[in-house]
C-alpha cells in the first residue's frame, strides 16, 4: 500500500566482509518506515555504531538488539570491554544515535508494541540425543561444532553466560508483562526451537537461546516474531503467528542463494508489518 509506513528488517549483516558492507550501504526504505536491525552488525564497536549512524540518517527510526558477534572481546577491538559492560557501552553508543535498544522503552508501530530483546542462551536447546548440557557440549566439542562464543563472549559480570541469560529472560519477562495488545517480538536468537531443526550441523543448537522463550509468541500476543543468528532467511508460522528471519550472513552463504531467492537488494530488508500479499501462500504449522 504506497504510502503505508512499514516495519522492516535485517540481522546479520557482518559488515566487516566488504561484499556486506555493501548491501548495509544499500538498505534503503520510504519515508516514515521503520528499521529493526537485529543483531550481529560486525565485531568492532566502531563498526557497529558507524552502520547504525547510517540507516539511522534514512530510515524514520531503528531499532537494535545485540548478537553475539557484538558481544565478543576480540583483541583488534580498541573498545576492550566484556560481557554486561560491553553490551551497556553499545546501548549508550546507540542512545547517542537515537537508535532504540533492548534498555529503552518499547516503541509503538502503527498499534502494535515493537519489543526488542536481548535475551541471550542457556544451553537448555540441546542436540538429539543428549539429556544435559555437559553432554550436549561434549557431543558438539565431538562434532567439531563449537562456537566462538566460547572464546570471546564473556559474561562478566555473571559467573556464567546461563546466569546472564537468566538475568535477561527475568527482566525481559517483566517488562513485557506490563505491555497489553499485540506485539512484534525481535530477538537475535530464536524464541523457539522449531527454526533451528534445519540447522547443517544439528549441534550447533547449543548456542541458539533458550527454552524459557518457547511460548513467547503466544503468551504476548505476538503479530510476528523477529529474529538472525542462523543465516537461514525465511518466513515460518507456529501457532498462527510469523516468525521472520531477516539475515543477511556471510557472502559464501548468500551469493549461492541469489538465483534462488534474489540478490540481497531485492530482499533486504525483509517487510514485518503489514504483512506483505507475498506471504500469505507460506503455509502455518
Amino acid at each position: 500500500m504506497e504510502g503505508v509506513p512499514r516495519l522492516l528488517a535485517v540481522s546479520d549483516l557482518h559488515v566487516r566482509y566488504p561484499e556486506n558492507r555493501e548491501v548495509a550501504a544499500g538498505l534503503a526504505g520510504d519515508p516514515g518506515d521503520w528499521l529493526i536491525v537485529a543483531g550481529d552488525v560486525a565485531e568492532r564497536v566502531d563498526d557497529v555504531v558507524a552502520v547504525l549512524a547510517d540507516l539511522a540518517a534514512r530510515f524514520a527510526r531503528v531499532i537494535w538488539v545485540p548478537g553475539n558477534h557484538e558481544l565478543w572481546t576480540r583483541t583488534k577491538d580498541p573498545v576492550d570491554l566484556r560481557g554486561e559492560h560491553r553490551y551497556r557501552h553499545l546501548v549508550e553508543r546507540c542512545r547517542a544515535l537515537g537508535v532504540l535498544t533492548p534498555e529503552d522503552p518499547f516503541p509503538v508501530f502503527e498499534g502494535v508494541t515493537v519489543a526488542p530483546l536481548f535475551l541471550l542462551y542457556d544451553y537448555s536447546l540441546l542436540p538429539a540425543g543428549t539429556t544435559t548440557p555437559a553432554e550436549g557440549l561434549a557431543a558438539a566439542y565431538r562434532a567439531g561444532v563449537v562456537c566462538t562464543d566460547e572464546h570471546l563472549l564473556y559474561p562478566d559480570p555473571y559467573p556464567s553466560r546461563e546466569a546472564w541469560c537468566e538475568a535477561r529472560v527475568a527482566y525481559s519477562r517483566e517488562r513485557l508483562d506490563a505491555v497489553s495488545g499485540p506485539t512484534v517480538l525481535v530477538n537475535h536468537w530464536p524464541l523457539t526451537r522449531l527454526p533451528t531443526e534445519v540447522l547443517r550441523y544439528p549441534e550447533f543448537v547449543l548456542w541458539c537461546g533458550t527454552t524459557a522463550s518457547a511460548d513467547w509468541h503466544r503468551r504476548y500476543r505476538a503479530q510476528a516474531v523477529v529474529y538472525g543468528h542462523l543465516h537461514i532467511p525465511r518466513v515460518t508460522y507456529e501457532d498462527g503467528v510469523r516468525f521472520v528471519e531477516a539475515s543477511l550472513g556471510y557472502p559464501r552463504e548468500w551469493r549461492p542463494r541469489q538465483d534462488r531467492l534474489g540478490v540481497p537488494s531485492e530482499v533486504l530488508p525483509r517487510q514485518v508489518l503489514p504483512v506483505p500479499a507475498e506471504d500469505f501462500g507460506v503455509r502455518p504449522r
